[in-house]
């Protein structure tokens, strides 16, 4: 009994030993906590902080790859993993911290891919199959922070061994794929689209699919991004590339090297894509197709299937002599970009837009032609009609808890809970269960119809035309929530299909038609418009759009309240027209304030002579002015007398703007144009009275000071500019509401 309690002590570090371990962790003294480690292995398994951390989690949690000792600090790293006796190596890499995090867990959320080897060279299942408190393993953490090296190297380590479902999930049932998608790294997804093909179809706790997740996303979709036309000529030549399927191989991965070095290192890539470019060109080549030449080993028909449109779709852009020049040309864009570094910043930001939403799709074409909730026969075109409850019923569910493996950290805690331990389990289960199975969390193109995702929404309705028979849990369809949610491309896009008469008949639980949807005020002010006048023009405009392109039965329907589709209009944008008639008169007085200095002075100006009138008797030109002769004072004249015409109809159509009633209707048309107009005139008379001021006072300066006059005169006209181009963005705002027969949506406006 003596002799176990002496060994035992030889064991543990003494008091003064971790004391040093921890003033040296603390100080980032790495080579003196190697020393110590090294000279009392004991060490390495001593707690040192609150968290109950040891020195190695300290030291994997202190590395960072952009460091300029990253090398260094891993190479300590794996000293300290070296010097761990091999008899108890197992049990002291499984320590964890307060969260249930072990030194590969902090490795994996950190992306190194030289410590994941070191810690995992041992070959040991229990390293990768450890899990923290929330249930999350390394891999999973690897995907959660979007590491795709890591986590290509944790796959390759576990690829020969029977991997679990559930080490791919977390307590909440949330998959690696709900995670990369979630995070927006879908270079990442696509891999675990491949390697883990069942995370595909898995729902966590709450019913969400990955593709419930990606229709939640509208940002990383190019129909819900708007693009000025100097970035849409951009971003339509710079080159982009699509996913493949990649294997854990660092030596060869440019994301390897330093980032001052990745350029070097593309730099000596572009030869080999250049030979490509002009040693096989030819009818369809694309720089895509050779990309994505291992994209899918799997499925050869499906790839050649996916060339194959790639190809058609290269030859119906331009004739094949062309595609030569055309890759050259890309070359020479990515070229510049390469010696550039990353790129001008704002080339390079569109680039990256770009492929995000290249690779958005990509992911949803992967997740919708594997998606199971919907059925269809042998022939792959007959869907089989279920019920909704039914469409869940095959997909795969989280467990009510991720197995654990034995923890002696929280042995404790489960001899206290033991009691509890299975009353708790089943509550949890039917919990689990009931929300699996609730049918309101709604469809994915349910979602992407609310969220304007029209990319997504075409595609499930093509693989699955069933899927237009999706209702939410208060009988919405996908164009009974895309009216509602103002999206007007997928409006647009539904309305352009030929879909069934029900779909457009089709009422919510309150009775409640598509026009009568249109007609109810969002106060989420999606129309990508200022001012609360504009906003109401629109809410008109998008009401009478949809009332007019949905069959007559809608908008003469009343509701569950007794309400037709205008008096819900009337009632519920009653506000917004007070607001936006607050809003035309504080805009209409301030103009007018102009239009009357304008039109005082401009009449003042017209009725003065510059240099005055002949005044000779019996002169042939007596009472003519006597610069008639002069360019500079037919300026003037026409000048002025625009200047007076033009205010005075700016400060008529900004009193009838006063003087109006403001009624809903008039917000339409009426108000709008009274608006432009004056606004038009106001701006007309501004740059006519500064034309009438320059020609009368050139007379002055033209003999003395001919060359400084026009320098003069354009620093006396800034404040007048300035005052003018104020107020362009409400004018050209005002026009383009006008023009625009539907509205534009605004996508800053996202749904939770």
């Amino acid at each position: 009994m003596v002799n176990t309690t002496r060994e035992k002590n030889k064991e543990e570090p003494q008091e003064f030993v971790i004391d040093d371990l921890f003033q040296y962790t603390m100080k980032k003294n790495w080579e003196e906590v190697v020393k110590i480690c090294n000279n009392n292995p004991s060490a390495c398994k001593a707690k040192l902080t609150k968290s109950e951390e040891t020195a190695l989690h300290i030291a994997v949690s202190s590395y960072h790859a952009d460091q300029i000792d990253a090398n260094k600090h891993a190479d300590v790293i794996r000293q300290l993993v070296r010097r761990i006796p091999s008899d108890k190596a197992v049990e002291i890499l499984l320590l964890k911290n307060d969260k249930g995090d072990t030194p590969l867990h902090l490795a994996a959320s950190l992306g190194s891919v030289s410590i994941c080897q070191s810690i995992i060279a041992l070959k040991d299942t229990e390293l990768i199959n450890s899990r923290n408190l929330k249930g999350e393993t390394p891999l999973f953490l690897a995907a959660h922070h979007g590491k795709m090296e890591a986590f290509l190297c944790l796959h390759n380590e576990s690829a020969d061994k029977k991997v679990d479902d559930s080490l791919w999930r977390r307590k909440d049932g949330d998959t690696i794929l709900h995670s990369a998608v979630s995070g927006e790294y879908f270079e990442l997804a696509y891999q675990i689209i491949i390697y883990y093909p069942r995370s595909v179809n898995s729902v966590n706790q709450e019913g969400f699919s990955p593709l419930h997740i990606l229709a939640r996303k509208p940002n990383v979709f190019q129909s819900s991004s708007n693009l000025r036309i100097c970035d849409r000529l951009i971003s339509r030549w710079v080159i982009g590339h699509e996913l493949k399927k990649q294997k854990f191989d660092p030596k060869s991965s440019i994301n390897n090297y330093p980032e001052n070095y990745q350029t070097c290192m593309k730099f000596i890539y572009l030869p080999r894509a250049a030979f490509r470019i002009i040693a096989f060109r030819g009818k369809g080549y694309s720089t895509e197709k050779q990309i994505s030449i291992t994209t899918d080993e799997e499925n050869p028909k499906r790839k050649a299937e996916e060339s194959q449109g790639k190809e058609s779709k290269q030859e119906d852009t331009f004739p094949p002599n062309y595609g030569t020049c055309i890759q050259i040309f890309k070359f020479a864009m990515n070229f510049m970009l390469v010696v550039l570094g990353i790129g001008i910043w704002r080339i390079s930001k569109i680039r990256k837009k770009k492929e995000k939403h290249e690779w958005a799709v990509q992911i949803m074409e992967e997740l919708i032609q594997k998606e199971s909730i919907y059925k269809y026969d042998n022939n792959g075109r007959m869907p089989i009609q279920q019920n909704i409850e039914s469409m869940y019923a095959e997909r795969i569910k989280p467990p009510s808890l991720p197995p654990q493996e034995p923890d002696t950290h929280s042995s404790v805690d489960k001899d206290e809970k033991g009691s509890k331990s299975k009353s708790n389990e089943d509550k949890d289960e039917d919990k689990t269960v009931a929300k699996t199975k609730d049918v309101k969390k709604g469809t994915p193109i349910l979602l992407a119809a609310k969220m304007g995702i029209t990319e997504m929404v075409a595609k499930i309705l093509e693989t699955f035309p069933v899927a237009i028979q999706d209702l939410d849990a208060s009988g919405k369809n996908a164009l009974l929530l895309a009216v509602e949610n103002r999206q007007t491309k997928v409006y647009d896009l539904l309305m352009k299909m030929e879909l069934p008469e029900f779909v457009l008949y089709q009422v919510d639980e309150s009775g409640n038609s598509a026009v009568h949807l249109a007609a109810m005020f969002q106060r989420l002010q999606p129309w990508r418009i200022p001012g609360t006048a504009l906003q109401m023009q629109w809410e008109i405009k998008w009401y009478k759009y949809v009332k007019h392109s949905m069959p007559p039965h809608c908008f003469i329907h009343y509701n569950k309240q007794g309400e037709t589709a205008s008096e819900i209009f009337r009632k519920t944008h009653e506000d917004l027209v007070k607001d936006g008639s607050k809003w035309l008169i504080k805009t209409s007085e301030s103009c007018s304030v102009v239009a009357a200095l304008i039109a005082t002075v401009a009449f003042a100006t017209s009725t003065t002579v510059p240099g005055g009138v002949n005044q000779e008797t019996g002169h042939p030109t007596t009472g003519h002015p006597l610069l008639e002769e002069e360019p500079a004072f037919e300026i003037f004249s026409i000048a002025s007398i625009v200047a007076l015409s033009f205010s005075v109809t700016a400060l008529v159509f900004f009193l009838a703007i006063l003087t109006s009633r403001c009624q809903p209707k008039d917000f339409r048309y009426d108000l709008p144009r009274k608006l432009l107009i004056g606004l038009s005139s106001l701006f007309t008379s501004i740059a006519a009275i500064l034309f009438s001021f320059c020609s009368g006072h050139f007379f002055i300066l033209k003999d003395k000071m001919h060359t400084a006059a026009f320098p003069i005169y354009a620093v006396v006209c800034l404040p007048i500019t300035f005052f003018a181009f104020a107020q362009l963005p409400l004018y050209f705002d005002l026009l383009w509401s006008i023009i625009k027969k539907v509205p534009l949506r605004s996508y800053k406006v996202f749904y939770t």
